[in-house]
């Protein structure tokens, strides 16, 4: 036997069990925290790891005096790393709007104390008050949209996917729907349009070529067994040049004309004009219902700023016969997204509130001198933690995301980051592993840091990150 053997199994003789640990008092607390279960399964997954490395040479540097602590100590990081919740806080410093790995939307402050005060017991989601049978309960929901879009009646699901394949397998089950080649995206994730169609039961029929659809293409498709026209908006796209597609009133007229139901997947789902507001045109909701459209589906969590949602508006006799359909079930959503939506279209009540309070409209909306502003202040901050970091300033653009906006980037002050120590990509990750993660963008070796999607609090949180990465208190 090897001396590193006798050593090993020295020290494997003497580590200690896990009742005698459970006996150390700073395991008291964590075991009130956690349950009695994750404590002692955490002791045990240290005593493992101990053991394991002993028997593989890899911890031979451990001497006697020191196994216990050792153990205590990986046993307590164990019993943290269990705490902690997976979906937890980050800081969005990329200027991503719209992130999806980030959650996408920041919820509205309205929408997070309604949760809170409304949602913390029982609450109302499926009872009439007046009756005390069972209602529906996306009643609220369609009442605001009626208001917001104008549509006869509205119903919300768990994605603008899902929105789509339902209303598809309703209206156009084993039939055919004409849709433009120009408009069969792809959307995140490697979903496709035509796989989507496939799944919901309809048949795909592509008119046109990609750059270019005429209105003879669609009217030339129509068969007896053709049942609608999809229209999708490129929202994470744009095709430009020698292009045109055939515009939303012509194919209503040409669907009613064939009594054909007319679908308009407008996307982003906006629900006012950014047109206004010196942004290129996109179709809103209420203009969508208001030329004609029989059903608009779109996404909740976009341009609207709440939470993950398919939104169906359109015919009263069509949205009821999607709430009939076995699918409905299968795609519906909880409590939590119905009060968020709720509370989140509610501020769209009054245009200029939604402006003010809906996070993704504020960041959208946010003032490039004000953004300037902030980028200064925060790379003098960063210049203070340590003197040989390079920190700047530098013009550059912020995005919508999430297919929102394409190719309409966003004026911005990124503030630059260099250390010649260390990589871009090392530093980047230090701030993703930091207690309040921080994710930056990273371009030309350097760390760039967007001002336009950080939160109230998030810029002390980037300093004392560098601070903590860099080794120097302010």
């Amino acid at each position: 036997m090897t001396k590193d053997n006798k050593f090993a199994e020295n020290i494997l003789q003497k580590l200690p069990s896990v009742d005698t640990l459970l006996k150390e008092p700073q395991f008291d607390n964590l075991i009130v925290q956690a349950g009695r279960e994750v404590v002692v399964g955490s002791i045990r997954d240290a005593i493992d790891q101990i053991r394991q490395g002993l028997l593989s040479g890899t911890n031979m540097q451990i001497n006697e005096d020191e196994i216990y602590q050792v153990i205590i100590n990986a046993a307590i990081i164990n019993i943290k790393t269990k705490m902690v919740p997976y979906f937890h806080k980050v800081v969005n410093a990329t200027g991503i709007i719209l992130h999806t790995g980030l959650g996408r939307a920041v919820l509205p402050a309205r929408a997070i104390k309604q949760i809170q005060e409304e949602l913390s017991g029982y609450s109302l989601l499926q009872l009439g008050i007046e009756t005390g049978k069972r209602s529906r309960r996306d009643e609220c929901i369609e009442e605001l949209f009626r208001q917001l879009t104008g549509a006869e009646a509205a119903t919300v699901v768990n994605n603008n996917s899902a929105a789509t394949s339902i209303v598809l397998n309703t209206v156009a089950k084993d039939k055919e729907v004409i849709v433009s080649r120009g408009q069969l995206v792809e959307i995140g994730g490697s979903f496709r349009l035509p796989d989507v169609m496939s799944f919901s039961g309809a048949k795909l029929v592509e008119v046109g070529t990609t750059n270019k659809t005429h209105a003879k293409d669609y009217i030339n498709a129509i068969t007896e067994n053709t049942a609608a026209i999809l229209r999708v908006h490129p929202s994470n796209y744009k095709i430009q040049g020698f292009s045109s597609e055939v515009p939303l009133d012509e194919l209503v007229e040409i669907a009613h004309s064939n009594n054909l139901v007319m679908i308009d997947d407008v996307g982003a789902g906006a629900l006012i004009d950014f047109s206004q507001f010196g942004f290129e045109y996109e179709p809103t909701l209420a203009d969508s219902i208001r030329t004609g459209a029989d059903i608009v589906t779109s996404s909740a969590d976009k341009l609207i700023g709440a939470s993950q949602g398919g939104i169906i508006l359109g015919k009263a006799d069509l949205i009821e016969a999607i709430r009939k359909n076995q699918f409905a079930r299968i795609v519906r959503v909880g409590k939590l997204t119905l009060a968020a939506l709720e509370a989140t279209l509610k501020l769209f009540l009054d245009k200029e509130i939604a402006l003010k309070e809906v996070p993704t409209l504020q960041m959208l909306m946010r003032d490039s001198s004000e953004i300037s502003r902030q980028a200064n202040d925060l790379a003098e901050k960063l210049k203070a933690v340590n003197s040989e970091l390079e920190v700047t300033t530098t013009n550059g653009f912020s995005q919508m995301g999430s297919g929102s906006l394409p190719t309409q980037n966003l004026a911005t002050t990124l503030v630059t980051l260099k250390f010649s120590k260390m990589s871009s990509d090392d530093i980047a990750k230090k701030l993703r592993k930091y207690c309040t993660p921080v994710f930056a963008r990273i371009q030309n070796d350097q760390v760039l840091f967007d001002p336009r999607t950080l939160l109230d609090s998030d810029k002390e949180i980037i300093i004392k990150a560098i601070t903590e990465i860099f080794g120097k208190e302010l």
